[in-house]
């Protein structure tokens, strides 16, 4: 049976310092390159049911493209994922300001968040695995966060062709911490996921306010186009009449996982059209926010020089709730020092196993 690899080869510089493409290759079909610039995954080929092989993920094609302002594309995001309203929160009786980079609100860290940064690299291998190990030390007072965080990101890949992610941080002191991985999945290369069917192991979603901060409590998900409990053409979703809808463009929304966090579970199960892919999302986190592409319009291209569209592809990313560090009723993301934050995600590909 092939053994897998993995290698490093120059992708340029940033100021000054190396930027590297780690290449994991599963011996069996999948590979995936990883860009220590925002620990981005920047391409993951999986063959489908008849043999031919292609990127489920979009990418960017050159290293100016990932540096430009774009929306996070493959990147990983902190230190804080997904939105903090107004940009402000209180951690032990001290308020603490992140720089407001979305209709007046924080998004995935502030502008200059972890997507942003050179991260370090070490390789790793096993008997069936190989693995990248990337880490980011951000100082205290960085992007507004309390605490010097140590985070540490391992993409992982093995011959059954899952790739695992996980993330882990330490602090010396009070900080709050959410980390995700923003790849925009596309499982058939169509030019959008109208026609793939999505499932989301949720009862309940989180409504959100035009600004896409949570209105409140969760919500139930029967009865409305958030429903995704069985498998779900994206298109006819997207198709209702919905104010939650239309105020996002699409989905935008975070679903509240079934089962208790921390342990890993199915989350998501995205097929493409003609199902000669499928991809099974478990994750450890408690939530996971689904994003419908809907602010793409065509800017952005890939080395083939198509372009992303609006509802091309679709995130699914794995995290704890927006604004947890206002809503003491979420569960908490508060690491303190001699604390270790962990969680795991994997990607599996179930017409693979068949």
């Amino acid at each position: 049976m092939p053994r897998p690899t993995v290698h490093s080869t120059p992708f340029g510089s940033v100021q000054g310092v190396p930027v590297h493409l780690w290449t994991l290759d599963s011996g069996t079909g999948v590979q995936a390159d990883v860009l220590t610039y925002g620990a981005s995954l920047h391409r993951l080929a999986v063959p489908d049911t008849t043999g031919a092989t292609a990127s489920v993920t979009r990418s960017l094609a050159t290293l100016d493209d990932y540096t430009a302002k774009h929306p996070y594309f493959g990147a990983v995001v902190g230190r804080y994922a997904n939105r903090i309203a107004h940009g402000r929160f209180t951690l032990d009786g001290t308020e603490y300001h992140i720089p407001a980079n979305d209709r007046g609100h924080a998004l995935h860290g502030g502008p200059e968040g972890f997507h942003t940064k050179v991260w370090d690299a070490t390789e790793g291998r096993t008997g069936d695995s190989v693995s990248v190990r990337l880490t980011l030390h951000s100082p205290h007072g960085d992007m507004g966060f309390p605490g010097a965080l140590d985070s540490t990101v391992t993409y992982t890949l093995d011959t059954s062709g899952t790739l695992a992610v996980d993330y882990a941080g330490a602090t010396d002191r009070p900080t709050v911490v959410n980390l995700t991985n923003h790849a925009y999945f596309d499982l058939a290369g169509h030019g959008d996921v109208l026609g793939h069917s999505l499932e989301v192991e949720a009862d309940t979603y989180l409504p959100v306010d035009g600004d896409g901060i949570p209105l409140g409590p969760q919500a139930e998900v029967r009865g409305t186009p958030f429903d995704l409990t069985a498998p779900r053409v994206l298109g006819e979703r997207l198709g209702h009449d919905d104010e939650q809808l239309r105020r996002a463009g699409g989905f935008d929304h975070c679903w509240v996982l079934r089962g208790p966090g921390g342990e890993l579970r199915r989350a998501a199960r995205l097929i493409a059209p003609d199902a000669t892919r499928v991809m099974e999302v478990w994750t450890t986190e408690p939530g996971i926010q689904v994003y419908t592409a809907n602010q793409l319009d065509g800017s952005f291209t890939d080395a083939t020089g198509r372009r992303h569209e609006r509802h091309g592809s679709v995130c699914l990313e794995t995290q704890h709730l927006p604004d947890s560090p206002n809503r003491p009723e979420l569960p908490s993301t508060v690491l303190r020092p001699g604390e270790t934050t962990h969680s795991r995600t994997e990607l599996r590909f179930a017409h693979l196993r068949n």
